[in-house]
């Protein structure tokens, strides 16, 4: 039996796809894979009714603890809508010290796999595992990484959603003091811009297979070659076939986006479905173009040849 520490940090207002992430991580489970999940929240929120309960009774191969946590960055700077519980993933080797190493994972996520290749890849000394963002194929977060960031590009720019972390490196070299220093400076990425800066190319890169986000699903969609030259072919077939879905920009149950479709799926088969919430959801979906203001629908008018062009330029799948 493998275990395999996991982590998650969301409140209240994120149940729901929670409970949904959650789903899918042990639906995907090998047999003989055994989760320790621990979701880390605010002592504002209260999971003591809710269905994320029920999930250990329904799937044998896991258990759920669940630790408040105290007010470590109740000053740090939020924006997008994206709160300070953000930040705990930063803390994990304090809050979960049981284990030398742990994933983390965001909730706005669908598994996929099982994840016992991932936890049992030897990191080494790098303080985490985890996607390059393509910066290289993208001028404008290399600018971001140079002239806000101060990083050197040639190091990478990595994602925070989904992460092996090497807890004991982290302490070892006491990173979480400086963590602690970053959380107050006013980054647009948060966690990751911290992440990325504190701990600069000391990562060990992973495929898009472990964090499929919506800008790794377009460079594949529309610089395949190059991803392929970067990953190889088996590693791309792998990430559109069975990689962690990572719902980075618009969320599924809030709009559509791609691999909605996925989501949708897991969550109607959840005991988290609700189907008058459903009804509604989609029901407002139809009617969302009458609720727009007059300029965004001109905007919307003005943009549709631009768009039609993109498509028709834009290279297919091989």
């Amino acid at each position: 039996m493998t275990t395999i520490p996991i982590l998650f940090a969301f409140d209240n207002a994120l149940l729901m796809p929670a409970g949904v992430c959650i789903t899918s991580l042990l639906e995907t489970a090998d047999p003989d894979t055994f989760y320790d999940i621990f979701i880390i929240h605010h002592k504002n929120s209260d999971f003591s009714n809710s269905k994320l309960l029920e999930l250990p009774n329904i799937f044998k191969n896991c258990r759920i603890t669940f630790r408040r946590t105290k007010d470590d960055f109740k000053d740090a700077y939020e924006i997008r809508g994206i709160t300070a519980t953000t930040y705990y993933r930063l803390l994990a080797p304090e809050l979960i010290p049981e284990y030398d190493k742990i994933i983390y994972s965001d909730v706005d996520v669908i598994f996929r796999e099982d994840l016992s290749h991932y936890y049992t890849l030897d990191i080494g000394n790098n303080y985490f595992a985890a996607v390059e963002n393509g910066s290289r194929f993208r001028p404008d977060i290399q600018r971001y990484m140079k002239t806000i960031l101060g990083l050197d590009d040639h190091n990478g720019y990595y994602c925070a959603g989904n992460l092996v972390i090497n807890s004991k490196q982290l302490l070892l070299d006491n990173k979480l003091e400086g963590f602690r220093r970053l959380v107050m400076n006013n980054y647009k990425y948060q966690d990751r811009d911290i992440m990325n800066i504190a701990c600069n190319g000391d990562f060990f890169p992973l495929g898009p297979s472990f964090c499929l986000t919506n800008y790794c699903y377009d460079l594949i969609n529309t610089r395949y070659d190059d991803m392929v030259s970067l990953y190889g072919e088996d590693e791309i077939t792998h990430a559109l076939r069975s990689g962690i879905i990572h719902y980075n920009g618009t969320k599924p149950w809030k709009g559509t986006c791609m691999n909605a479709d996925v989501w949708w799926k897991t969550y109607r088969e959840s005991i988290f479905f609700d189907e008058k919430w459903c009804y509604n959801f989609w029901l407002d979906q139809y009617h969302v173009l009458d609720h727009l203001p007059l300029i965004k629908r001109l905007k919307l008018l003005l943009r549709y040849p631009v768009d039609v062009v993109k498509r028709r330029r834009g290279t297919s799948l091989k």
